[in-house]
């Protein structure tokens, strides 16, 4: 397996997890973060301490949360992974959603390495 394959499932394993630390172990310092749902940026965010606090908030959303890898694809630079997503609410969410509810999504993750670390996560639902 790839090392960047290899960084992928163990930043896929620790979401699971809930295991900010391990999912940040193989980011560049100056990583960027962007979720993208419905062709629109709606999230960006630029290096380590930002994504950790917002990836420490997120935890306080779900009692459970799991991503499952479909499919992986590997270009130059580039690990892009299907997911499935399933995830129970701990909280109530402002768009209706309740605590206790299901959420089941698909997406995708693209991460783009330089040197063996991840400089950009893009989240696309």
């Amino acid at each position: 397996m790839p090392l960047e394959e290899e960084i992928v499932r163990n930043y896929i394993e620790a979401y699971n997890n809930f295991d900010v630390d391990n999912m940040v172990a193989n980011f560049d310092e100056n990583v960027v973060f962007e979720n993208v749902e419905n062709n629109e940026t709606n999230m960006s965010l630029k290096g380590i301490a930002a994504f950790k606090e917002q990836a420490e908030q997120a935890k306080t959303y779900f009692k459970t949360r799991e991503q499952r890898i479909k499919s992986i694809k590997h270009t130059a630079q580039e690990v892009e992974i299907e997911i499935d997503y399933h995830a129970v609410l701990a909280i109530n969410l402002p768009n209706g959603l309740k605590a206790g509810e299901a959420l089941n999504l698909s997406g995708r993750s693209v991460f783009l390495f330089e040197s063996g670390k991840v400089i950009k996560l893009t989240d696309i639902s």
